[in-house]
């Protein structure tokens, strides 16, 4: 007999966002970029211990790469929109930790 693991299952936390973020967040997801593509094609479909992970989620004022409800992870690719905005990407982190997500 096979044993399952059985993960205890808990109500996803509603994190409340911007609702004009929601528009462009289904056009980011429609033009991401190589790398977000290669990690997406790994984590999609729960293929990331049973995980399941969403693409350009919005939260709060921002739009995340990729994050998973269950686990409260944020995943940021970072590349060219990235450069230099150390200290933008630390408030938003900053941001995201307070609703309690891991990034």
């Amino acid at each position: 007999m096979c044993k399952q693991k059985h993960r205890k299952m808990s109500r996803n936390k509603i994190i409340p966002y911007d609702p004009r973020l929601k528009e462009l967040a289904r056009d980011l997801r429609k033009q991401g970029t190589l790398a977000e593509i290669l990690l997406w094609k790994r984590i999609q479909r729960k293929q990331l211990q049973g995980y399941e992970f969403h693409r350009q989620v919005p939260i709060d004022h921002y739009i995340v790469d990729f994050y998973c409800h269950e686990l409260m992870l944020a995943i940021e690719v970072d590349g060219g929109s990235h450069f230099y905005k150390e200290e933008r990407d630390q408030v938003r982190q900053n941001r995201l930790e307070k609703w309690g997500c891991i990034s």
